[in-house]
Protein backbone atom coordinates (compact mmCIF):
# COMPACT_ATOMS: atom_id res chain seq x y z
CA UNK A 1 0.00 0.00 0.00
CA UNK A 2 0.89 3.47 -0.64
CA UNK A 3 0.79 4.84 2.79
CA UNK A 4 3.16 2.41 4.03
CA UNK A 5 5.89 3.50 1.83
CA UNK A 6 9.30 3.98 3.46
CA UNK A 7 11.14 7.02 3.01
CA UNK A 8 14.46 6.46 0.44
CA UNK A 9 17.34 8.76 1.45
CA UNK A 10 18.38 8.43 -2.34
CA UNK A 11 22.43 8.97 -3.60
CA UNK A 12 21.26 12.67 -5.27
CA UNK A 13 19.57 13.74 -1.50
CA UNK A 14 23.51 12.33 0.43
CA UNK A 15 25.18 14.28 -2.39
CA UNK A 16 23.60 17.61 -1.49
CA UNK A 17 23.80 16.73 2.56
CA UNK A 18 27.54 16.16 1.87
CA UNK A 19 27.77 19.31 -0.23
CA UNK A 20 26.29 21.52 2.77
CA UNK A 21 28.62 20.00 4.82
CA UNK A 22 31.95 20.08 2.60
CA UNK A 23 30.83 24.28 2.18
CA UNK A 24 30.52 24.65 6.04
CA UNK A 25 33.11 22.93 6.37
CA UNK A 26 35.38 25.23 4.02
CA UNK A 27 33.78 28.64 5.73
CA UNK A 28 34.30 27.43 9.29
CA UNK A 29 38.17 26.39 8.24
CA UNK A 30 37.92 29.82 6.38
CA UNK A 31 36.41 31.78 9.02
CA UNK A 32 38.88 30.14 11.72
CA UNK A 33 41.89 31.62 9.32
CA UNK A 34 40.35 34.92 9.17
CA UNK A 35 40.00 35.20 13.27
CA UNK A 36 43.93 33.57 13.80
CA UNK A 37 45.52 36.29 11.59
CA UNK A 38 43.39 39.01 13.78
CA UNK A 39 40.91 40.00 11.06
CA UNK A 40 37.74 38.99 12.57
CA UNK A 41 37.90 40.32 15.85
CA UNK A 42 35.22 43.29 16.75
CA UNK A 43 35.80 45.74 19.50
CA UNK A 44 33.32 47.90 20.47
CA UNK A 45 34.67 50.52 23.38
CA UNK A 46 33.24 53.32 21.97
CA UNK A 47 29.84 51.97 21.11
CA UNK A 48 28.82 49.57 23.78
CA UNK A 49 28.12 52.14 26.51
CA UNK A 50 26.64 54.93 24.84
CA UNK A 51 23.96 56.71 26.42
CA UNK A 52 24.70 54.47 29.39
CA UNK A 53 23.89 55.73 33.13
CA UNK A 54 25.62 55.06 36.37
CA UNK A 55 25.06 51.95 37.58
CA UNK A 56 24.35 50.07 34.55
CA UNK A 57 27.35 51.65 33.22
CA UNK A 58 29.52 49.97 35.95
CA UNK A 59 27.92 46.72 35.53
CA UNK A 60 28.23 46.56 32.22
CA UNK A 61 32.28 47.28 32.59
CA UNK A 62 32.61 44.83 34.88
CA UNK A 63 30.76 42.00 32.93
CA UNK A 64 33.06 42.72 30.10
CA UNK A 65 35.78 42.66 32.70
CA UNK A 66 34.34 39.06 33.08
CA UNK A 67 36.12 38.09 30.28
CA UNK A 68 39.12 38.74 30.72
CA UNK A 69 39.26 37.66 34.47
CA UNK A 70 38.26 34.34 32.96
CA UNK A 71 41.36 34.15 30.79
CA UNK A 72 43.54 35.74 33.28
CA UNK A 73 42.44 32.52 35.92
CA UNK A 74 42.67 30.30 33.09
CA UNK A 75 46.11 31.29 32.02
CA UNK A 76 45.17 32.74 29.39
CA UNK A 77 45.77 37.05 28.51
CA UNK A 78 43.79 38.63 25.85
CA UNK A 79 41.52 37.32 23.48
CA UNK A 80 42.09 33.88 21.05
CA UNK A 81 40.11 32.55 18.33
CA UNK A 82 39.29 29.45 19.64
CA UNK A 83 37.00 30.91 21.73
CA UNK A 84 34.69 32.33 18.76
CA UNK A 85 35.15 28.63 17.49
CA UNK A 86 33.93 27.47 21.29
CA UNK A 87 30.89 30.14 21.62
CA UNK A 88 29.65 28.91 17.75
CA UNK A 89 29.73 24.85 18.55
CA UNK A 90 27.95 25.52 21.73
CA UNK A 91 25.30 27.83 20.02
CA UNK A 92 24.62 24.93 17.51
CA UNK A 93 24.40 22.20 20.42
CA UNK A 94 21.82 24.29 21.74
CA UNK A 95 19.97 24.66 18.99
CA UNK A 96 19.85 21.66 17.68
CA UNK A 97 19.62 19.71 20.37
CA UNK A 98 16.16 21.88 20.80
CA UNK A 99 14.91 20.98 17.46
CA UNK A 100 15.67 16.86 18.35
CA UNK A 101 14.28 16.78 22.05
CA UNK A 102 11.23 18.61 20.78
CA UNK A 103 10.97 16.25 18.00
CA UNK A 104 10.89 13.35 20.59
CA UNK A 105 8.28 16.05 23.28
CA UNK A 106 5.92 16.33 20.26
CA UNK A 107 5.66 12.73 19.87
CA UNK A 108 5.30 12.08 23.36
CA UNK A 109 2.53 14.68 23.20
CA UNK A 110 0.53 12.91 20.94
CA UNK A 111 0.70 9.74 22.69
CA UNK A 112 -0.89 11.45 26.06
CA UNK A 113 -3.34 13.64 24.56
CA UNK A 114 -4.51 9.93 22.38
CA UNK A 115 -4.35 12.50 19.31
CA UNK A 116 -6.08 11.01 16.26
CA UNK A 117 -5.43 13.57 13.64
CA UNK A 118 -1.20 13.19 13.76
CA UNK A 119 -1.06 9.46 13.74
CA UNK A 120 -0.24 9.39 9.99
CA UNK A 121 2.73 11.91 10.40
CA UNK A 122 4.06 10.98 14.22
CA UNK A 123 7.21 9.10 12.42
CA UNK A 124 8.60 12.51 10.83
CA UNK A 125 8.52 14.04 14.91
CA UNK A 126 10.23 10.85 15.95
CA UNK A 127 12.59 11.42 12.62
CA UNK A 128 14.03 14.36 14.40
CA UNK A 129 14.75 12.71 17.86
CA UNK A 130 17.54 10.40 16.26
CA UNK A 131 19.51 13.83 16.96
CA UNK A 132 19.30 13.16 20.64
CA UNK A 133 22.30 10.41 21.34
CA UNK A 134 24.63 12.48 18.49
CA UNK A 135 23.77 15.73 20.19
CA UNK A 136 24.23 14.36 23.91
CA UNK A 137 27.68 12.94 23.01
CA UNK A 138 28.65 16.82 20.94
CA UNK A 139 27.49 18.60 24.21
CA UNK A 140 29.49 16.73 26.91
CA UNK A 141 32.49 17.05 24.27
CA UNK A 142 32.41 20.66 24.04
CA UNK A 143 31.93 21.16 27.08
CA UNK A 144 34.70 18.69 28.76
CA UNK A 145 37.17 21.08 26.46
CA UNK A 146 35.82 24.63 26.29
CA UNK A 147 34.10 24.95 29.97
CA UNK A 148 36.33 27.63 31.21
CA UNK A 149 36.16 29.46 28.01
CA UNK A 150 32.19 29.58 27.81
CA UNK A 151 31.67 29.62 31.81
CA UNK A 152 33.29 32.26 33.96
CA UNK A 153 31.75 29.99 37.12
CA UNK A 154 34.24 27.53 36.33
CA UNK A 155 37.52 29.34 37.33
CA UNK A 156 38.40 28.08 40.72
CA UNK A 157 40.14 31.22 41.49
CA UNK A 158 36.44 33.12 41.85
CA UNK A 159 35.78 31.13 44.90
CA UNK A 160 39.31 32.06 46.75
CA UNK A 161 39.11 34.82 49.14
CA UNK A 162 42.39 35.30 50.31
CA UNK A 163 45.53 34.72 48.47
CA UNK A 164 48.42 32.46 50.37
CA UNK A 165 49.88 35.52 51.46
CA UNK A 166 46.92 36.55 53.54
CA UNK A 167 45.97 39.28 50.75
CA UNK A 168 42.22 39.85 49.12
CA UNK A 169 41.97 38.00 46.10
CA UNK A 170 41.03 40.48 43.24
CA UNK A 171 39.34 37.79 41.20
CA UNK A 172 36.85 36.71 44.08
CA UNK A 173 33.38 37.26 43.07
CA UNK A 174 30.70 37.16 46.09
CA UNK A 175 27.72 36.69 43.83
CA UNK A 176 28.95 33.76 42.15
CA UNK A 177 30.38 32.20 45.64
CA UNK A 178 26.79 32.88 46.61
CA UNK A 179 25.61 30.69 43.85
CA UNK A 180 28.30 27.54 44.47
CA UNK A 181 25.51 25.09 46.13
CA UNK A 182 24.02 24.94 42.36
CA UNK A 183 26.43 25.69 39.93
CA UNK A 184 29.80 23.43 41.26
CA UNK A 185 31.23 21.10 38.93
CA UNK A 186 30.03 17.72 40.56
CA UNK A 187 26.51 18.59 40.45
CA UNK A 188 26.79 20.18 36.89
CA UNK A 189 27.95 17.10 35.24
CA UNK A 190 25.63 15.25 37.17
CA UNK A 191 22.65 17.36 36.53
CA UNK A 192 23.47 17.31 32.85
CA UNK A 193 24.18 13.23 32.47
CA UNK A 194 21.24 12.46 34.09
CA UNK A 195 18.83 14.80 31.75
CA UNK A 196 20.68 13.91 28.46
CA UNK A 197 20.63 10.01 29.34
CA UNK A 198 16.80 10.16 30.21
CA UNK A 199 16.18 12.13 27.31
CA UNK A 200 18.64 9.76 25.08
CA UNK A 201 16.39 6.56 26.78
CA UNK A 202 13.08 7.94 26.31
CA UNK A 203 14.06 8.02 22.69
CA UNK A 204 14.96 4.50 22.70
CA UNK A 205 12.08 3.38 24.60
CA UNK A 206 9.17 5.23 22.53
CA UNK A 207 11.13 3.93 18.86
CA UNK A 208 11.35 0.62 20.15
CA UNK A 209 7.47 0.61 21.09
CA UNK A 210 6.26 1.98 17.59
CA UNK A 211 8.23 -0.03 15.74
CA UNK A 212 7.33 -3.28 17.76
CA UNK A 213 3.77 -2.50 16.86
CA UNK A 214 4.33 -2.14 13.42
CA UNK A 215 5.72 -5.77 14.07
CA UNK A 216 2.85 -7.07 16.34
CA UNK A 217 -0.10 -4.54 15.88
CA UNK A 218 -2.67 -4.17 18.60
CA UNK A 219 -2.49 -1.91 21.87
CA UNK A 220 -0.34 -2.96 23.77
CA UNK A 221 2.86 -1.36 22.68
CA UNK A 222 0.22 1.89 22.09
CA UNK A 223 -0.53 1.63 25.90
CA UNK A 224 3.41 1.45 26.74
CA UNK A 225 4.08 4.56 24.60
CA UNK A 226 1.36 6.42 26.28
CA UNK A 227 2.81 5.47 29.40
CA UNK A 228 6.34 6.42 28.55
CA UNK A 229 5.37 9.21 26.81
CA UNK A 230 4.16 10.88 30.04
CA UNK A 231 6.54 10.14 32.38
CA UNK A 232 9.27 11.69 29.95
CA UNK A 233 6.94 14.96 29.49
CA UNK A 234 7.00 15.08 33.59
CA UNK A 235 11.35 14.82 33.33
CA UNK A 236 11.26 17.13 30.17
CA UNK A 237 8.72 19.53 32.23
CA UNK A 238 11.70 19.97 34.80
CA UNK A 239 15.06 18.83 32.86
CA UNK A 240 14.30 21.04 29.90
CA UNK A 241 14.07 24.05 32.72
CA UNK A 242 17.54 23.26 35.17
CA UNK A 243 19.59 22.74 31.70
CA UNK A 244 18.41 25.87 30.45
CA UNK A 245 19.94 27.15 33.35
CA UNK A 246 22.73 25.46 33.70
CA UNK A 247 23.74 25.21 29.25
CA UNK A 248 23.31 29.23 28.77
CA UNK A 249 21.72 31.54 31.56
CA UNK A 250 24.94 30.29 33.46
CA UNK A 251 26.87 32.07 30.75
CA UNK A 252 25.90 35.38 32.35
CA UNK A 253 26.31 34.32 35.62
CA UNK A 254 25.37 38.04 37.80
CA UNK A 255 22.40 37.62 35.73
CA UNK A 256 18.89 35.35 36.64
CA UNK A 257 15.55 35.74 34.75
CA UNK A 258 12.44 33.44 36.28
CA UNK A 259 11.22 33.05 32.41
CA UNK A 260 14.19 31.97 31.50
CA UNK A 261 13.33 27.81 31.55
CA UNK A 262 9.95 28.96 29.39
CA UNK A 263 11.49 31.08 27.03
CA UNK A 264 14.12 28.17 26.09
CA UNK A 265 11.16 26.11 25.55
CA UNK A 266 9.23 28.45 23.26
CA UNK A 267 11.99 28.89 21.33
CA UNK A 268 13.20 25.22 20.79
CA UNK A 269 9.21 24.29 20.33
CA UNK A 270 8.13 26.62 17.73
CA UNK A 271 11.86 26.00 15.92
CA UNK A 272 10.46 22.20 16.23
CA UNK A 273 7.53 23.17 15.37
CA UNK A 274 8.74 24.57 12.16
CA UNK A 275 10.95 22.17 11.39
CA UNK A 276 8.19 19.40 11.46
CA UNK A 277 6.34 21.26 9.17
CA UNK A 278 8.68 22.20 6.64
CA UNK A 279 9.62 18.04 6.98
CA UNK A 280 5.87 17.57 6.07
CA UNK A 281 5.66 19.43 3.16
CA UNK A 282 8.67 18.46 1.92
CA UNK A 283 7.95 15.03 2.16
CA UNK A 284 4.61 15.60 0.76
CA UNK A 285 6.01 17.41 -2.38
CA UNK A 286 8.18 14.28 -2.80
CA UNK A 287 4.87 12.07 -3.35
CA UNK A 288 5.47 10.63 -0.03
CA UNK A 289 2.85 10.63 3.06
CA UNK A 290 -0.66 10.33 0.70
CA UNK A 291 -2.67 10.27 3.82
CA UNK A 292 -1.57 13.77 4.88
CA UNK A 293 -4.42 16.33 3.70
CA UNK A 294 -4.62 19.77 3.24
CA UNK A 295 -6.29 19.88 7.04
CA UNK A 296 -3.27 18.05 8.46
CA UNK A 297 -1.09 21.01 6.85
CA UNK A 298 -2.88 23.12 8.46
CA UNK A 299 -3.18 22.28 11.52
CA UNK A 300 0.90 22.25 11.41
CA UNK A 301 0.35 25.45 10.25
CA UNK A 302 -1.62 26.75 13.01
CA UNK A 303 0.72 25.41 15.97
CA UNK A 304 3.76 27.37 13.78
CA UNK A 305 1.52 30.68 13.57
CA UNK A 306 0.40 30.10 17.54
CA UNK A 307 3.79 29.24 19.50
CA UNK A 308 5.55 31.85 16.77
CA UNK A 309 2.71 34.45 19.13
CA UNK A 310 3.53 32.70 22.55
CA UNK A 311 7.77 32.71 21.96
CA UNK A 312 6.85 36.85 21.30
CA UNK A 313 4.46 36.74 24.55
CA UNK A 314 7.41 35.17 26.64
CA UNK A 315 9.90 37.04 25.55
CA UNK A 316 7.46 40.45 26.00
CA UNK A 317 6.68 39.19 29.40
CA UNK A 318 10.62 38.90 30.56
CA UNK A 319 11.23 42.24 28.65
CA UNK A 320 8.76 44.26 29.62
CA UNK A 321 9.14 43.12 33.26
CA UNK A 322 12.77 43.74 33.36
CA UNK A 323 12.52 47.24 31.78
CA UNK A 324 9.48 48.32 34.60
CA UNK A 325 11.47 46.96 37.51
CA UNK A 326 15.05 48.85 36.24
CA UNK A 327 17.35 46.72 38.66
CA UNK A 328 20.47 47.59 36.88
CA UNK A 329 21.40 43.85 38.22
CA UNK A 330 18.38 42.85 35.40
CA UNK A 331 18.80 45.48 32.88
CA UNK A 332 22.09 45.05 31.75
CA UNK A 333 21.54 41.76 30.10
CA UNK A 334 19.46 43.83 27.82
CA UNK A 335 21.87 47.45 27.91
CA UNK A 336 24.31 45.11 26.36
CA UNK A 337 22.82 44.01 23.38
CA UNK A 338 20.84 47.03 22.77
CA UNK A 339 23.93 49.45 22.94
CA UNK A 340 26.49 47.16 20.94
CA UNK A 341 26.83 48.01 16.87
CA UNK A 342 27.44 44.32 16.52
CA UNK A 343 24.15 42.85 18.69
CA UNK A 344 21.97 45.38 18.39
CA UNK A 345 20.93 44.92 14.85
CA UNK A 346 20.48 41.18 15.17
CA UNK A 347 18.24 41.84 18.43
CA UNK A 348 15.62 43.83 16.48
CA UNK A 349 15.76 41.37 13.27
CA UNK A 350 15.23 38.76 15.88
CA UNK A 351 11.84 39.96 16.57
CA UNK A 352 11.38 40.49 13.05
CA UNK A 353 11.67 37.20 11.94
CA UNK A 354 10.53 35.37 15.12
CA UNK A 355 7.32 37.51 15.63
CA UNK A 356 6.59 40.16 12.58
CA UNK A 357 6.63 37.69 9.65
CA UNK A 358 5.38 34.87 10.81
CA UNK A 359 2.39 36.51 12.35
CA UNK A 360 1.90 38.84 9.34
CA UNK A 361 2.15 35.77 7.00
CA UNK A 362 0.46 33.33 8.52
CA UNK A 363 -2.79 35.41 9.78
CA UNK A 364 -5.18 33.91 7.48
CA UNK A 365 -6.56 30.18 6.98
CA UNK A 366 -5.63 30.03 2.87
CA UNK A 367 -1.98 31.22 3.91
CA UNK A 368 -1.71 28.25 6.45
CA UNK A 369 -2.66 25.35 4.26
CA UNK A 370 -0.45 27.07 1.14
CA UNK A 371 2.83 24.41 0.57
CA UNK A 372 4.90 27.89 -0.44
CA UNK A 373 3.66 29.75 2.30
CA UNK A 374 4.66 27.45 5.26
CA UNK A 375 8.31 26.44 3.46
CA UNK A 376 9.19 30.58 3.43
CA UNK A 377 8.07 31.17 6.54
CA UNK A 378 9.20 27.78 8.29
CA UNK A 379 12.65 28.43 6.90
CA UNK A 380 12.42 32.25 8.27
CA UNK A 381 11.26 30.68 12.06
CA UNK A 382 14.44 28.48 11.30
CA UNK A 383 17.15 31.00 11.14
CA UNK A 384 15.49 33.37 13.04
CA UNK A 385 16.16 31.27 16.27
CA UNK A 386 19.24 30.82 15.53
CA UNK A 387 19.92 34.38 15.73
CA UNK A 388 18.01 34.15 18.95
CA UNK A 389 20.54 31.60 20.22
CA UNK A 390 23.08 33.56 18.98
CA UNK A 391 21.86 36.85 20.93
CA UNK A 392 21.76 34.56 24.39
CA UNK A 393 24.71 32.92 24.01
CA UNK A 394 27.48 35.47 22.30
CA UNK A 395 27.29 38.61 24.49
CA UNK A 396 28.24 36.70 27.34
CA UNK A 397 30.66 34.43 26.10
CA UNK A 398 32.61 36.61 23.84
CA UNK A 399 31.47 40.69 25.00
CA UNK A 400 32.77 43.00 22.39
CA UNK A 401 34.84 40.10 19.98
CA UNK A 402 31.42 38.67 18.27
CA UNK A 403 30.10 39.02 15.35
CA UNK A 404 28.70 37.02 12.36
CA UNK A 405 31.03 35.75 9.59
CA UNK A 406 32.44 32.87 7.95
CA UNK A 407 33.12 30.94 10.96
CA UNK A 408 29.39 31.47 12.35
CA UNK A 409 27.58 30.43 8.80
CA UNK A 410 29.86 28.10 8.23
CA UNK A 411 29.38 26.03 11.68
CA UNK A 412 25.94 26.27 11.43
CA UNK A 413 26.04 24.32 7.83
CA UNK A 414 28.65 21.38 9.38
CA UNK A 415 25.96 21.43 11.71
CA UNK A 416 23.07 21.23 9.42
CA UNK A 417 24.67 19.16 7.51
CA UNK A 418 25.50 16.41 10.14
CA UNK A 419 21.77 16.22 11.59
CA UNK A 420 19.91 16.35 7.99
CA UNK A 421 21.89 13.23 7.48
CA UNK A 422 21.31 11.65 10.84
CA UNK A 423 17.61 12.99 10.30
CA UNK A 424 17.30 11.93 7.14
CA UNK A 425 19.04 8.37 7.59
CA UNK A 426 16.88 7.68 10.79
CA UNK A 427 13.88 8.73 8.92
CA UNK A 428 14.59 6.16 6.10
CA UNK A 429 15.00 3.08 8.39
CA UNK A 430 11.04 2.57 8.98
CA UNK A 431 8.10 2.90 7.67
CA UNK A 432 6.67 6.46 7.33
CA UNK A 433 2.89 5.40 8.67
CA UNK A 434 2.57 3.30 11.57
CA UNK A 435 1.28 0.26 10.02
CA UNK A 436 -0.81 -0.62 13.01
CA UNK A 437 -1.75 2.79 14.87
CA UNK A 438 -5.19 2.13 16.89
CA UNK A 439 -5.68 6.32 15.81
CA UNK A 440 -4.88 6.05 12.01
CA UNK A 441 -8.11 5.57 11.09
CA UNK A 442 -8.82 8.92 12.37
CA UNK A 443 -6.12 10.39 10.97
CA UNK A 444 -7.19 9.28 7.59
CA UNK A 445 -10.27 11.26 7.81
CA UNK A 446 -9.19 13.93 9.81
CA UNK A 447 -11.06 17.37 8.56
CA UNK A 448 -11.32 21.00 9.70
Amino acid sequence: MSQMDQFEFTGKQKRNVFLILVIGLVLMVLGIFIEMSGGGGHHEEHGLLNNSSGQVASLMAHDQAEGSHAEEAGGHHGYHWYQRLYANLWINNMYFMGIGIIGLFFFAIQYVARAGWSASIIRVMLAYAHWIPYGAVLIILVFFLANHDLFHWTHESLYVEFLEDGSPNPEYDEIIVGKAGFLNMPFYWARMLIGLGVWTGAFFLLRKYTLAEDQEGGTKYYHKSVTTSAIFIIFFAVSSSILAWDWIMSIDTHWYSTMFGWYIFASWFVTGLASITLMTVWLKKLGYLPMVNENHIHDLGKFVFGFSIFWTYIWFSQFLLIYYANIPEETVYFWERLNSHTYAPLFYLNLLLNFFLPFLLLMTRDSKRQWLMLRIVTSIVIVGHFIDFYLMITPGTLKAHGGIGFMEIGTYLVYLGLFAFVVLNGLSRYKLVPANHPMLEESVHHHI
